[in-house]
């Protein structure tokens, strides 16, 4: 390239940088439509991932009760949940649930509990772990209580309730930050369910905050599970266990 040639190149490129200095910069208002937009965007994103847990919140509605308060049904479920470190006695959350399902048995406000949980879960045998704390420990009759081992997470529970076991209407015991959801998933199955907030001692606010943010993501799931209407992961022939068991 000859020097001319080079002088005009330089030239160019300097008079392209002066343009590009010299561009203005995008005007305020832009700037406030595109912060608009991806706030609304933002928005929207939580809203629709609301949508499940809505449901569940929306279709639990006046049909939630503390212990005191909960109304009379044949039958109470009891959902599953983590079993002690020595495997045989149950954790605090789910003696909570036992104690308030023992308490409905004894104040004449259920006849009959299903114990509905893992049989094989990580922590131990739910039901089998259930049934013993509420005969041996709570004074529950025996031959009132029957044990669901493949209630394996809250919509197997409520759809092999309703479907193998044929419970039409029942108290739904666990904690406040899953009753809701237990409660949706169990109507929506065709279980007249009233949900029945169960005692939890050790349940401070950072657990009831951890817990619930979990139910929260769980709702999605759920929601999902009911939309596609999913049949229980075991199924099951129909079970005279809690017929037999309002007959005695």
């Amino acid at each position: 390239m000859t020097a001319g040639g080079a002088g005009n190149a330089t030239a160019a490129e300097g008079k392209r940088l002066v343009g590009e200095l010299s561009e203005p910069a995008p005007a305020p208002g832009r700037w406030r439509r595109r912060l608009a937009w991806s706030a609304g965007l933002a928005l929207a994103a939580v809203v629709l991932a609301s949508v499940p847990w809505l449901w569940t919140t929306v279709a639990a509605h006046g049909h939630v009760y503390d212990e005191a308060e909960a109304p009379a049904a044949d039958v109470v479920i009891v959902l599953g949940t983590a079993v002690g470190a020595d495997r045989r006695q149950p954790g605090a959350r789910l003696a909570g649930r036992l104690e308030t399902a023992a308490e409905l048995v004894n104040s004449g406000r259920a006849r009959v509990v299903l114990v509905s949980g893992d049989g094989g879960g990580a922590s131990g045998d739910e039901p089998a772990v259930m049934t013993a704390y509420l005969t041996e420990r709570l004074g529950v009759d025996p031959g009132r209580v029957v044990a669901d081992p493949f209630g394996l997470d809250t919509y197997d529970s409520c759809a092999r309730a309703r479907e193998v076991y044929g419970i039409e209407r029942a108290l739904v015991v666990t904690q406040s930050y899953h009753v809701s959801r237990a409660v949706a998933l169990c109507r929506h199955v065709g279980v007249d369910a009233v949900g029945v907030k169960a005692r939890c001692a050790e349940c401070g606010f950072g657990l009831l905050v951890r817990k619930s943010v979990r139910d929260y993501a769980a709702s999605g799931k759920a929601a999902w599970d009911a939309l596609r209407r999913r049949p229980p992961a075991v199924e099951s022939p129909p079970d005279p266990g809690v017929r037999d068991a309002l007959d005695r």
